[in-house]
């Protein structure tokens, strides 16, 4: 058995961990003693933030849009710290359209952060955890990869798709690495629209989640051992059995 008990030292890779959930994930880690490296895209003073809150171990940037830009990105991670440990892939776009109205360019948007550079930040963190004694790879997909939602066909394909890829891969890299997935519920930043005020309505726990839930979770599967790998947790107050 390869329990993980304790997450001090262990060097976790955190995609999009500049604002939102992403960030409540570093800051989480960052208790739990790991080193942690923030991703951001866009956003550098917040994810500088980030990173001074949680004590990362260091920044970098990447378009996850591009494989290139994430090669270079885990090619950095290795030069400079020499392992990897966990990565979790937070990073996410997320839009509302009627499917009639969706292009090509609204679909592609989407799924070229939601679910391609899910996959090859997968195949990246892989290829290094297989050469230094294997990892743990949490990916975050969504309520909306459980249950369908019409203005978001494109946003729940995407998710939907991360959580079968999560369990593909699970088998694929299985018994070094570990690949499990938490599908967050309403998490609230700021105020709700009527839409969202309405699933919380709907919510059996009677309340939105927080980051910190979210993260909770993701800590879960970065301590388990290498038993516990292909599953999704939602974590969404029991939203997901409405």
């Amino acid at each position: 058995m390869n329990q993980r008990s304790d997450l001090t030292g262990q060097l976790i890779l955190v995609t999009g961990a500049a604002k939102r959930i992403g960030r409540g994930i570093a800051l989480r880690l960052g208790e739990e003693g790991a080193r942690v490296v923030v991703h951001y895209n866009e956003s550098e003073a917040e994810a500088r933030q980030t990173a001074l809150d949680c004590g990362a171990a260091g920044v970098v940037r990447a378009n996850l849009e591009s494989v290139a830009e994430i090669e270079r990105m885990f090619g950095e991670v290795g030069r400079r710290f020499g392992r990897l440990d966990g990565l979790v892939n937070n990073a996410a776009r997320f839009t509302r359209f009627d499917p009639l109205e969706v292009t090509e360019a609204d679909w592609d948007h989407i799924h070229s952060v939601n679910l391609k550079a899910v996959f090859f930040c997968c195949q990246q963190a892989a290829r290094t955890m297989k050469g230094n004694g294997g990892g743990r790879i949490v990916n975050i997909s969504s309520l909306g990869g459980l249950r369908p939602w019409a203005e978001h066909a494109h946003y729940c394909a995407s998710k939907a798709g991360v959580i079968m890829l999560t369990q593909a891969l699970a088998k694929a890299f299985a018994p070094e690495i570990t690949v499990n997935s938490v599908a967050p519920g309403v998490i609230r930043f700021g105020e709700l629209d009527e839409r969202a005020e309405a699933m919380v309505k709907a919510t059996p726990a009677g309340r939105h989640g927080t980051a910190a839930e979210i993260a909770e979770a993701v800590v879960y599967f970065l301590k388990s051992s290498e038993f516990t790998t292909g599953q999704t947790v939602a974590v969404d107050g029991g939203l997901s059995m409405r």
